[in-house]
């Protein structure tokens, strides 16, 4: 059975499982309907197709799983610290990141973690350009910032290492067809004004990093 024929299946599994749970109740007849609605969503409401050029790896998860978990709570700590102490409130401010990852499901995996974390709030996307806006809630220090970016990279080599291993990697036409689409949209954008940001390149607003 082929992966595209595997998800298939595992949709229809989820949407029965779902309605089961709705009824409360385990029985032939919840079951039979289970899978009668959940066949008639996935025909009548397709899902758009996202395609798997990778393979999940489950210590890799458990990792990346850990480490959010820890940051959220180190994030947690340092936002009840910053709004107790005493003095002006924190300098806040916009910094963007441009991520290695390759897939737009697993870029949008990393950009739900980042909003999971205090502190920190995904404002933009360019999907082309790997490109993120997120708004940091302490950027007063270079510490901070630079703390900021060693949580990005963290996060990022670990999804790359869940599931994006050079090893797994078989890009598909999709795949193919978003990269030609983003640089048809870039060539359109370099048309335009000239942007204007910082002498590195790399400023939006309060500090950046490259």
């Amino acid at each position: 059975m082929s992966r595209g024929a595997l998800m298939q299946v595992g949709i229809l599994a989820w949407l029965t499982v779902v309605w089961i749970l709705l009824w409360g109740n385990l029985s032939v007849a919840n079951v039979l309907g289970g899978l009668a609605v959940g066949a008639t969503i996935m025909l009548l409401l397709p899902l758009p197709r996202v395609p798997v050029e990778g393979r999940v790896r489950p210590l890799s998860v458990l990792k990346l799983a850990g480490l959010g978990v820890y940051y959220a709570a180190q994030s947690s700590a340092q936002v009840a610290w910053l709004a107790v102490r005493p003095g002006p409130p924190p300098l806040t401010g916009v910094l963007r990141c441009r991520l290695s990852i390759k897939s737009d499901l697993v870029l949008t995996l990393c950009i739900d973690l980042l909003n999971l974390i205090p502190g920190t709030m995904v404002l933009e996307v360019d999907q082309s350009r790997r490109m993120v806006y997120v708004h940091v809630l302490d950027v007063s220090t270079d510490r901070a910032v630079e703390q900021f970016y060693r949580t990005v990279r963290q996060l990022e080599r670990l999804f790359i290492e869940a599931f994006e291993r050079d090893s797994d990697w078989q890009p598909s036409t999709w795949h193919d067809q978003d990269e030609d689409d983003g640089r048809h949209e870039q060539d359109l954008l370099d048309d335009g004004p000239p942007e204007h940001d910082g002498p590195d390149g790399t400023t939006t607003s309060g500090k950046d990093r490259p």
